[in-house]
């Protein structure tokens, strides 16, 4: 083991790896080869710390080893490390691919991690080249989302879906292309209202030619890709030569359309340079938190803005950069600003997925390395411009001024959010010191008259609703509407596995790996009734009653004048309409609610789809299908039951059940 590596070993506190697996450690450090790869760090729990890639896989592990980086952070992480794992791969840019799929699967604590899973949307003109006579012969223009097909031509992406609507209604007051479905098409006998809008040119019913309307097409297709000037002069060339051959019908039109494509221009700024299709990322700093704002620039035209926010900021900024460290010969390198850090995360981490143009604006400088991997990747070459001029600083500029607005809209919700958190946990005695891990989770249940009854569970934690956290329950085997025996069911299957997990680590004196963590409270929809519901839940299983708080609406069910029932026995408490605690509990409770309600209306269309059935059957009519629905909680339920229980049915004869169960099996 080389000495440098033996003798670096940091003092770790009692809960951190012992010195025998630090020796251990470093003795795989000082094998490592000297390839491409990919490395990741577990503590001794087995989570994952920090992810990262190396040209020079023994270099880079080893620079975390070889000095005593003290009480920094990421002298608690080197402290932290008990185990590593290594992926050896062929280039730099293999490794820049692998790294960051492994920071979006496994949420490393100590990387700089941008969470966005959303595609961008694309406009999408649908059937070009196909034959004339159909509407596949007259190209669509329509918002898509999604992945692409050859057949059809896509533009984009935009940043948002108003972006792509503004083109849209671009292609229709410019070019008067179709935006109808081709069933509608097909069967249109006259011009629609956009044809009298001058919006479309009714090729569904023959008043544009095929050769007219591809030609418009086509010039759409060209402004699309910035070549916004070719088209203007080809406009007015074609309507000068219908002005010599006395055409002046058609030169009109043509002189309309010139004229809509330079107002067009004129609003949109539309720049003729040279690097049609660019990207403009700025970043902004402050309070703890990032904002990556992401300009698009396609075909010369500034589409709109998205702004980014990255999580684990204030853990990963202190840990080295992923670059290998310069050989001897090179020129050593300046320490990288924060704002370079999280940028070269968000380019690294976004353009695995989405497409990269070939030039990128930034406003802070991009490492070299991280450039040439993206474009072996993109197999084209990326160039990175800081410090721009003209144009491309008029457009840097607008980034910068939208990456401080955001972040500063955000510090600003999560300020107000937190305040409220805090104001909670003062009016419920609940420690203050760890809001940032208070953790709420709130039911509600919801069904139309005893039909598709769901429960909803909603989190909130880290001052926000963790929507990946939201459970949905189907409740069955109850009395259709019996909302008590619903809560009931509901709270047995969220909590019981976990009781039985927690009353096991008090036997052993050890909690099992993987178990759930109890919430700090529990609140539930509803007064008196379904809080004593709740109440017996938890003594069946042994749990804490403080934690359930039932939100009681108040008088004539006012928004603001709810109250909070304890299943403790404590008195019941109002807040105060104005109260910042009741606005985050009416919060909570307003998205189970919503939560509930969408998932029942999902299953209730998809029993309903079937409950067509019913109808078919000779003497089941409104009522009797109604009784048998909520009899039996659906279509399903009807069919799952036998002839004699449907024959108990107010209204349901033994042949009548006969008849049913026959037709529905």
């Amino acid at each position: 083991m080389p000495e440098s590596l033996q003798s670096t070993a940091p003092d770790l506190p009692a809960d951190q790896p012992n010195l025998k697996l630090q020796e251990d450690l470093l003795r795989e450090v000082a094998s490592l080869p000297t390839l491409p790869g990919v490395y990741r760090y577990f503590d001794q729990h087995d989570a994952v710390l920090y992810v990262g890639k190396a040209i020079n896989l023994k270099k880079r592990v080893s620079s975390y080893f070889q000095k005593n980086h003290g009480a920094t952070r990421i002298g608690h992480m080197v402290g932290k490390i008990a185990r590593m794992e290594t992926t050896v791969v062929r280039s730099e840019a293999e490794a820049l691919l692998l790294e960051n799929n492994l920071i979006k699967t496994l949420n490393p604590r100590y990387n700089i991690l941008f969470r966005d899973d959303k595609s961008y949307p694309y406009l999408k003109m649908s059937g070009v080249g196909t034959s004339a006579g159909t509407a596949a012969g007259f190209p669509r223009v329509s918002y898509y989302r999604g992945a692409v097909e050859k057949k059809h031509h896509y533009f984009g992406p935009y940043p948002s879906a108003w972006a792509v609507k503004e083109a849209i209604l671009l292609m229709q007051k410019v070019f008067r292309l179709r935006t109808c479905e081709d069933t509608v098409f097909n069967n249109r006998t006259r011009p629609c209202l956009l044809y009298e809008i001058k919006r479309c040119s009714a090729p569904c019913v023959g008043h544009i030619s095929a050769s007219d309307y591809a030609q418009d097409r086509a010039d759409a297709e060209r402004f699309l890709r910035g070549d916004a000037q070719q088209v203007m002069q080809g406009l007015e060339s074609r309507m000068m030569a219908h002005a010599e051959r006395l055409e002046f019908e058609q030169a009109a039109e043509l002189r309309n359309q010139v004229a809509a494509l330079s107002n067009v221009l004129h609003q949109q700024s539309v720049d003729n340079v040279s690097d049609r299709d660019v990207d403009i990322l700025a970043v902004k700093v402050h309070g703890g938190r990032a904002c990556v704002n992401l300009a698009m620039v396609r075909g010369g035209r500034h589409l709109g803005d998205r702004p980014y926010f990255p999580v684990h900021v204030e853990d990963a900024l202190t840990v080295p950069l992923d670059d290998d460290l310069p050989d001897a010969e090179d020129e050593p390198s300046g320490t990288p600003t924060v704002e370079s850090q999280i940028l070269e995360a968000f380019v690294s981490q976004h353009y695995l997925s989405q497409p990269i143009p070939a030039s990128l604006v930034v406003s802070d400088p991009i490492d070299k390395h991280l450039i040439k991997a993206l474009s072996s990747q993109a197999g084209f070459k990326i160039t990175a411009v800081h410090q721009p001029r003209e144009q491309r600083r008029i457009w840097l500029e607008m980034a910068q001024s939208n990456a401080g607005l955001q972040l500063a809209r955000l510090l600003a919700e999560e300020g107000s959010q937190q305040a409220r958190s805090r104001a909670l946990a003062e009016a419920l005695d609940l420690p203050v010191d760890a809001l940032e891990a208070l953790r709420i989770e709130c039911f509600d249940i919801s069904h139309t008259a005893g039909e598709a009854t769901q429960a909803s569970c909603v989190v909130f934690h880290h001052h926000k609703m963790q929507s990946a956290e939201y459970r949905r329950y189907r409740i069955d085997d109850i009395t259709p509407g019996d909302d008590y025996a619903a809560m009931r069911q509901v709270l047995l299957r969220r909590y019981g596995k976990l009781a039985e997990a927690l009353q096991d680590a008090q036997a052993s004196g050890q909690l099992a790996a993987g178990t759930g963590r109890l919430p700090d409270l529990v609140l539930v929809d509803g007064g008196k009734g379904q809080v004593a519901m709740a109440r017996e839940v938890f003594e069946q299983l042994g749990l804490d009653l403080s934690l359930i708080i039932g939100v009681e609406k108040g008088e004539g069910r006012k928004v603001g004048l709810e109250e909070l029932v304890f299943a403790d026995g404590r008195d019941k408490v109002y807040l105060g309409k104005d109260s910042a605690a009741l606005m985050l509990v009416a919060q909570i409770r307003d998205e189970a609610h919503r939560f509930a309600i969408t998932g029942m209306r999902a299953q209730r269309a998809k029993v309903r789809l079937d409950g067509g059935k019913l109808e078919e059957i000779p003497g089941v009519g409104p009522r009797r299908r109604a009784r048998l629905l909520q009899r039996f909680g659906g279509v399903r339920g009807v069919a799952q039951a036998s002839a004699e229980d449907i024959a108990t049915v107010d209204g349901v004869s033994k042949e009548l059940a006969d008849t049913i169960y026959r037709a529905l099996h």
